[in-house]
């Protein structure tokens, strides 16, 4: 691999770690290979590269330099600009635009990101809800949906990132209109959780599903 790959490798990498962290997740090496859909030994040579490019650290679990933080920035914040740009401006459907901003985010450049800004005003978060990073937006605090008091509505401020990786699931949230902003309300646990959204219509999701909305609480 030539160092013009590595580097784009590095972009991809230090974006899933920063992502992993946001989760609240440890950050290890095994869920950085789930995440990005890759092998473990594959995760292993491309951290030992990072470490020695200064852009991660990996005393227990891996943590993000200054460095490395700084391009993972770079790189979440034109990936979430992109999205909403996606879907504000050129009106792509809502659950399409996380796998079109990943080729997006790898060629913005300064001026565009700039020009985004400007013409999306103030965009804080991507149309999922997830911070902008840079944008200042400070998200209430929140809890999984699947961890929420049973009967008590909830609006719904982010979705997982992980989520948009699926587009069968992010098609179920569009249909059922769990988006940010909507109420949710757990009625049954078990097998599946049973939800209610503020429009009054029902559904069943799977844990996994309901383990990566996260409510404002």
């Amino acid at each position: 691999m030539d160092t013009t790959s590595y580097r784009t490798r590095f972009r991809e990498y230090v974006g899933a770690i920063y992502e992993l962290a946001e989760e609240g997740l440890p950050v290890l090496q095994t869920r950085v290979a789930d995440w990005l859909g890759v092998s473990r030994a594959s995760v292993s040579e491309m951290v030992h590269r990072m470490e020695e490019e200064g852009l991660v650290s990996t005393a227990g679990e891996i943590r993000l330099t200054a460095e490395g933080t700084n391009l993972a920035e770079v790189v979440v914040r034109r990936h979430r600009l992109a999205e909403r740009f996606l879907s504000e401006v050129l009106g792509l459907p809502w659950v399409k635009v996380h796998a079109e901003a990943e080729v997006w985010e790898t060629v913005i450049s300064d001026d565009v990101e700039r020009a985004m800004w400007d013409r999306l005003g103030n965009a804080q978060t991507c149309p999922h809800g997830n911070p902008i990073p840079g944008a200042g937006y400070k998200p209430p605090p929140v809890r999984q949906l699947s961890e929420v008091t049973m009967g008590l509505e909830h609006p719904l401020e982010r979705i997982s990132e992980e989520l948009e990786l699926d587009s069968a699931i992010m098609g179920f949230l569009d249909e059922a209109g769990i988006r940010p902003g909507a109420g949710l309300r757990v009625d049954a646990t078990g097998d599946l959780f049973e939800v209610t959204v503020s429009s009054g219509a029902t559904h069943a999701m799977e844990r996994y599903v309901a383990e990566r909305l996260f409510v404002a609480v």
